[in-house]
């Protein structure tokens, strides 16, 4: 699956675009439960290229590491990167963001939801 597509079809599940009570200001989104994230691939040069920051509080301290690094160490972190940034930035962003439940393998914790499997 690749990363841009997949992100894009998240953010539509969590802001709930395609419901018919969709309104901007109220969080009535579904919460979305995604596994097998080490699976996400790139195209181009991006898997070597791609650039994630962090700033660590101390000046001068700003942490980089790339694509590949991140997918090998916590591939979790760069599907909720990608959807975060493309959240809404206030408050409701925030609340809606912690829907999101990111897994690397297929086990995750959430099966007394029920939740339905959603091929993309």
């Amino acid at each position: 699956m690749k990363r841009k597509r997949y992100v894009c079809t998240l953010k539509r599940d969590i802001l709930s675009y395609h419901k018919p009570n969709f309104t901007p200001h109220v969080d009535c989104g579904d919460n979305v439960v995604v596994i097998n994230a080490e699976k996400v691939i790139v195209t181009g040069n991006k898997f070597e290229d791609k650039m994630y920051y962090r700033h660590t509080g101390y000046i001068g301290n700003l942490k980089s590491t790339n694509f590949a690094k991140l997918q090998a160490k916590k591939p979790e972190s760069i599907i909720e990167k990608a959807v975060k940034g493309m959240m809404p930035k206030n408050r409701l962003g925030s609340a809606m963001i912690k829907k999101l439940h990111v897994y690397k393998g297929s086990e995750h914790n959430h099966h007394a939801q029920k939740p339905i499997a959603k091929e993309i």
